[in-house]
This record gives C-alpha cells, sequence and structure tokens, in this order.
C-alpha cells in the first residue's frame, strides 16, 4: 500500500517562509520521483518542482529562486522549502509519487493548503 502523508502547510505573510513535508511509503520513495503540485480554487492543478531518485530537481519558472525541493531518502521523505512567498502561491499543495510513465504510476498526498495573506 502506498501512503503519502504531507505537512507544513499554513497561513503566513507575504515575504514569509513555510516547509512542506511528505512522508511516503518506503516501497514507493525509494523508486520514484517526487514531486510538489499545487491547485488554486479555479485553476488546474501545476507541478511546482520535483526531484528524482537522482536528486536532480526541476522548477516551475514561477518559483526559480524562491523554493527549493530536497528528498531524505533514509526518511523517506521530501521536503519543499518555500520562501518569499507570495499571495498568489496560494493554493492546495500536493505530494506527488512518480515511478513511471503511465498514469497509473503516480500517487498523490491528500493535499495540504497554504495560504499567503497580503
Amino acid at each position: 500500500q502506498v501512503q503519502l502523508v504531507e505537512s507544513g502547510g499554513g497561513l503566513v505573510q507575504a515575504g514569509g517562509s513555510l516547509r512542506l513535508s511528505c512522508a511516503a511509503s518506503a516501497n514507493i520513495f525509494s523508486i520514484s520521483a517526487m514531486g510538489w503540485y499545487r491547485q488554486a480554487p479555479g485553476k488546474q492543478r501545476e507541478l511546482v518542482a520535483q526531484i528524482t531518485t537522482t536528486g536532480r530537481t526541476n522548477y516551475a519558472d514561477f518559483v526559480k529562486g524562491r523554493f527549493t525541493i530536497s528528498r531524505d531518502n533514509a526518511k523517506n521523505t521530501v521536503y519543499l522549502q518555500m520562501k518569499s512567498l507570495k499571495p498568489e502561491d496560494t493554493a492546495v499543495y500536493y505530494c506527488n509519487a512518480n515511478k513511471g510513465p503511465f498514469y497509473s504510476d503516480n500517487y498523490w498526498g491528500q493535499g495540504t493548503q497554504v495560504t499567503v495573506s497580503s
């Protein structure tokens, strides 16, 4: 059974920081690229950042220089450090594990709300 459990969301003022965590089942973490997506009200879910099993990272342009994704393989956990937050970063953030090219190779957490006040 695959489980992804996010934590760390909350309310923060613009310019502030938050760190999201996602604890994954060991059976999926070690073989998956891990990512963070977000979905704001009325918008489609979009990729924020991704990190491969070898540590290669990929960021959406709108978070480059502000967000950092990392993974702790010993703890089966992926993190998203968010700095210089903006009101437009307000969204539900979802953890994703991707172990292959098919739709069924994707696993999702339940999401954690991030709200940035102006």
